[in-house]
């Protein structure tokens, strides 16, 4: 029996599946994941993205923030992929309770899936620092510079930058969903962010699996591990 028929069977067998999926999720949706530094860092931007997308720079250097955020972070043409769309059918059949992602493209939900608890918010919501006004993103890419609210406040994506906690409520809902499970896939995430890679030790289930094209710490606690891409896997299934 090949990997893809026992991700099946484990499937077929399983009653709560929860998926934690990380940036290779997207990125076979053709958004870059930023951590892979490439060219275009070294000649469009003065700092490297971790600095960039960080709290202290988005209150120091606000007009900066923005301008690497609008070119790199706002990938809107970006459609869901098999992985995203085999997630939503599972839950709609029941297969699935919950899908826990790092990503803040928000593609899960335009594939369908209803429970998704994104750990590091969403890029199409946004917030006025000043009244607390929400903007959708459509704002965002319209304005110009530091986009401002009608009360004169700028405005924040809701996006976990680097230095921020993650939102309580989030986490406590990706923990319960995680601990109740009977199956945990991991999906295009080499495990490596944290906090929010450090959730899956919460699973008690009987079924881990992990999908990724890279080595994980967590490989050797697999039951079943596919080294492929996840869109790949998930069209198969």
């Amino acid at each position: 029996m090949d990997n893809i028929e026992k991700l099946s069977e484990i499937v077929q067998d399983s009653h709560s599946i929860v998926f934690f999926g990380g940036a290779g999720v997207s990125t076979e949706s053709g958004i870059p994941d930023f951590r892979s530094v490439d060219g275009l860092y070294s000649q469009q931007w003065d700092y490297p993205p971790e600095t960039i997308l960080s709290h202290t720079f988005f209150v120091n250097k606000t007009e900066e923030f923005y301008r690497f955020y609008r070119a790199k972070m706002l990938c809107l043409d970006a459609k869901p992929n098999a992985a995203h769309l085999k997630l939503a059918e599972l839950e709609k059949q029941g297969k699935l309770s919950a899908v826990v992602t790092q990503n803040i493209d928000g593609l899960h939900q335009a594939a369908g899936s209803k429970t998704v608890y994104e750990l590091h918010g969403s890029v199409l919501r946004n917030y006025c620092t000043k009244c607390g006004k929400f903007h959708d993103v459509q704002y965002i890419i319209n304005s110009e510079g530091v986009p401002k609210c009608d009360c004169g406040g700028i405005i924040k994506p809701d996006v976990v930058l680097y230095e921020e906690a993650l939102n309580n409520d989030t986490v406590n809902g990706a923990v319960q969903a995680i601990a109740s499970a009977d199956t945990l896939i991991i999906g295009g995430t080499s495990l490596n962010v944290y906090p929010a890679a450090g959730l899956i030790r919460y699973f008690k289930g009987n079924n881990l699996v992990i999908i990724n094209m890279s080595p994980t710490q967590m490989d050797k606690n697999a039951d079943l591990l596919v080294c492929d891409r996840i869109g790949e896997v998930f069209s198969r299934i």
